[in-house]
């Protein structure tokens, strides 16, 4: 990727930074849409594109880094690795002391604390054509 030859509008390596930014975004959007998808194939095919876009950002991320436009991380020290998993792990527990105080403090008919239930269960939706 030498821009000297090719007369672009901008150096290479800003365009590839300004395009994995942008996969990065991408890859955000699609993931905000996955977990906000109620339709199992609309779900389906957002993960296939975030999936995809991953690939694809992770491609492009080795071209940089193969042609000195993207350094290698630095090595992470283990006391900074043990203090994000002890972070991790303390975030888990205290989520599930959450979920399991709103399970004994319930209301009745409330679904806090109830296991999910998926609406692809009922007959109401087993006579959509459009959820398979």
């Amino acid at each position: 990727m030498n821009s000297s030859s090719t007369g672009s509008f901008m150096p290479d390596a800003d365009l590839a930074y300004t395009i994995l930014a942008d996969l990065k975004r991408t890859v955000r959007e699609y993931t905000t849409a996955t977990t906000e998808s109620n339709c199992p194939t609309v779900r389906q095919m957002f993960t296939d594109l975030t999936n995809s876009t991953l690939k694809l950002q992770g491609e492009l991320y080795t071209v940089m880094q193969q042609s000195n436009m993207y350094p290698a991380p630095g090595k992470a020290l283990q006391s900074d690795i043990d203090k994000q998993i002890q972070t991790a792990n303390q975030t888990k527990q205290e989520c599930e002391q959450f979920v399991q105080q709103k399970n004994i403090n319930a209301v009745p008919g409330s679904p806090i604390g109830q296991p999910f239930r998926s609406p692809l269960n009922t007959s109401e939706y087993s006579s959509n054509p459009h959820v398979r």
